[in-house]
């Protein structure tokens, strides 16, 4: 079955009458929720497999996951409110480009929130719980080569770190960011040798708990260079 291409093009249609956006090798057709099926595309972004730009029709998701075009409709709505598509008018809904501008105001906004909420845990002179738990699950995720359980633990690893300052207005607009912190580090991805992810979040964690002031912006302008850097060759 043909895939959309980024300039929302498609190949020769199959006897479905369209191509799907993802649909991974083992599913079956039949009725589906609008979370699977959202489910379904958010992996086919996060891992690369559908590539920033890429049009998302509903009538596409329709027909490959056996749903109604109000169910499919759905599903992009909760991606877009994800942030990992973005609905435009007249061209419809597309696979989001976290292009330079997007990248520096969302790490300016995670700088923000996980600079404050490790100066609380600082004060607090507490070890997130949680923390040696979601690095190790990193570390595993990453020697597997499972990308899709490297960015959960990921998210878990800056998440008990946010946690623990015991903010819960900090913790709720930091969540918030989650689709996008996905997308920046599926576009981060190629800068990392295997186990370099686990390597960098450890070294990290231990300094970011003694001087976040300086090491939370030094970690975020790193990866925000290596995805700039890498775009300009």
């Amino acid at each position: 079955m043909p895939r959309p291409t980024p300039d929302g093009n498609e190949g020769a249609a199959a006897d479905t009458g369209g191509a799907a956006p993802h649909r991974s090798a083992n599913s079956t057709p039949g009725p589906r929720t609008a979370d699977a099926v959202a489910d379904s595309v958010r992996a086919g972004i996060l891992s690369g497999e559908l590539a920033p730009g890429t049009a998302l029709r509903e009538e596409e998701l329709s027909a490959a996951h056996g749903v109604s075009r109000h169910t499919a409709r759905t599903a992009l709505a909760t991606l877009t409110a994800e942030r990992l598509a973005t609905a435009e008018p007249y061209r419809g809904v597309r696979v989001s480009l976290l292009d330079d501008d997007a990248l520096i105001a969302l790490q300016q906004l995670r700088c923000a929130l996980e600079t404050e909420a490790l100066r609380i845990v600082r004060e607090r002179g507490i070890r997130p719980p949680g923390i040696d738990a979601a690095l190790g699950d990193l570390a595993t995720a990453e020697a597997a080569g499972d990308w899709l359980a490297t960015l959960d633990a990921h998210a878990r690893v800056h998440l008990a770190l946010v946690d623990a300052s015991g903010s819960p207005r900090i913790a709720e607009e930091y969540r918030r960011l989650d689709g996008e912190m996905r997308l920046l580090l599926t576009h981060v991805r190629p800068a990392y040798a295997p186990g370099a992810l686990t390597q960098e979040h450890r070294a990290y964690v231990e300094h970011a708990l003694q001087d976040p002031e300086r090491v939370v912006r030094a970690h975020l302008e790193h990866s925000t260079r290596a995805i700039i850097d890498g775009r300009r060759g």
